[in-house]
């Protein structure tokens, strides 16, 4: 079977499922626990015959044996008898759960896993297929997914100008379902670049170190992955389950790729004397931080800065407010410009994460020695926001869209550039000179503000009122949950 029919295949499939209330993110979860054991089963057969780690009669083979309500009662048992297993096994199957209730349309999901033979897919075919699957799941808007999915173009261009180099370790402190890993795992193999053996297995079991805290997200990435051969199915998972703010990074590491969630402030949930559930604004207290704020996105930026080697480069999407807010946000943006070379700022559109409400910036940077030295001496920025409309359905982001931003960068050299009429040179005395030492810059004159006939279309319009009413009342319940008395 080709690829485009397997897809199709597998889609069709999900419809069904759907009709039966199985929504796109339970369905990711089954699908992920039945490929897993499908490819470690080939995977225990010749020629590569590899110790898959899985406890007898939990198999594959014992799952396509039966059928009906045996089959569901054996899969429950196989979930939580891995899930109690170590390394990658325990860390996929972790709390699983069967959320396919009707025992035909799950034997009829494990014999259309089974008809196939997954491993003579290669990595980009499989890869592919659950890639496609993260985003229907993301564009599913009511599970909250599109949170854990940063458009893949805004990626292929971040890794794009960074350029990692083999050898060298690569972070997200919340990688999601792994689209970073993916895009500088894509980058490091593609057509031209030849590895040879030290580095295929340095780039399989030693490039990527994440931290994602939502289970099933976790799960997701892990998976994605494996699928992609990134990974030793009896190594302990790079992908930690934890908090990455809670202590200081235990690595160093050559690269920082992320997009840490959105929402401005990070807060727990506790129990109040009076037995009521509240939210509670969580404050890390951290010595390698610059300033203590429960800021989430601001202590992420302060996280990446510690997790950097001296020289490590940082490619990082960031919300409008930590270009331009006071207070502890002002004081670690000044930090920031002198402890790193912060080089590169490129203002995104909006419209173009499933997350809405969303005005965001990739921010780039070079960590620096601490010698007591300013080491930004400017920063270069690109509008990729005034008077362009974008939305996710009728008008998406494109790696196109991304090309001059890219050429403007000029990862060969990024110390040859060029002004152009959107991207302009601001010098440090010029930023730190600035209210607030606000990085929020703009200069092109949006056209649709003089000129009714250069309205977006419609439909484009009605997205950015949507989105800036989101944003709205984003900034609003950050207001409330800081008042007391709540």
């Amino acid at each position: 079977m080709n690829t485009s029919s397997l897809v199709q295949k597998v889609w069709n499939f999900c419809h069904t499922l759907r009709d039966d209330g199985v929504g796109y993110g339970d369905y990711l979860e089954q699908l992920t626990y039945l490929l897993f054991l499908k490819l470690a089963h080939e995977y225990a057969q010749p020629p590569y015959s590899r110790n898959t780690r899985i406890p007898a009669g939990y198999d594959w083979p014992n799952l396509v044996a039966r059928s009906g309500e045996p089959l569901e009662a054996h899969y429950l048992a196989t979930l939580y008898q891995l899930g109690q297993q170590d390394g990658m096994l325990g860390a996929i199957f972790f709390k699983a759960q069967n959320k396919i209730q009707d025992p035909a349309k799950l034997h009829r999901l494990v014999q259309m896993i089974d008809a196939e033979n997954w491993i003579s897919l290669d990595a980009d075919t499989k890869g592919d297929l659950y890639e496609g699957l993260l985003q229907k799941n993301a564009e599913d808007t009511k599970s909250g997914a599109g949170q854990y999915f940063t458009p893949r173009p805004l990626i292929e261009a971040m890794v794009t100008c960074v350029q990692p180099e083999p050898m060298k370790t690569i972070a997200d402190p919340a990688c999601g379902t792994g689209g970073f890993f993916l895009g500088a795992y894509h980058w490091l193999t593609r057509p031209g670049t030849r590895l040879d053996k030290r580095q295929k297995e340095f780039l399989r079991d030693q490039t990527f170190y994440g931290n994602e805290i939502v289970p099933n997200t976790r799960r997701l990435c892990l998976m994605n992955l494996f699928l992609h051969n990134i990974g030793e199915l009896e190594g302990e998972p790079s992908v930690e389950r934890s908090d990455a703010l809670i202590a200081e990074p235990a690595r160093k590491v050559d690269y920082v790729l992320a997009n840490p969630p959105f929402g401005k402030k990070s807060s727990m949930l506790i129990t109040n004397e009076e037995g009521e559930e509240d939210k509670e604004a969580l404050v890390y207290q951290r010595q390698d931080f610059w300033e203590t704020t429960s800021n989430k996105q601001l202590n992420f930026l302060q996280h990446i800065v510690s997790m950097l080697k001296v020289n490590g480069q940082a490619a990082v999407v960031l919300p409008d407010n930590v270009l331009f807010e006071g207070g502890a946000g002002e004081k670690i943006r000044r930090k920031l410009l002198e402890t790193c070379d912060v080089h590169t700022i490129l203002r995104l559109p909006t419209g173009i994460f499933y997350a809405q409400g969303v005005k965001a910036n990739v921010v780039f940077f070079d960590n620096a020695p601490k010698d007591g030295h300013v080491h930004t001496k400017g920063v270069w920025f690109y509008d990729l926001r005034t008077n362009k409309h974008f939305t996710l359905k009728t008008r998406p982001l494109k790696f196109d869209d991304l090309q001059d931003f890219i050429a403007c960068y000029h990862p060969a050299n990024r110390h040859e550039r060029h002004e152009t009429e959107r991207f302009k040179y601001y010098s440090y005395d010029e930023l730190v000179a600035r209210d607030k030492a606000s990085l929020d810059v703009f200069w092109l004159k949006d056209d649709s503000l003089d000129n009714l006939d250069d309205l977006p279309p419609p439909d484009v319009l009605q997205q950015e009122i949507i989105e800036h009413l989101e944003a709205a009342l984003a900034a609003f319940r950050d207001v409330a949950a800081a008042l007391p008395g709540r």
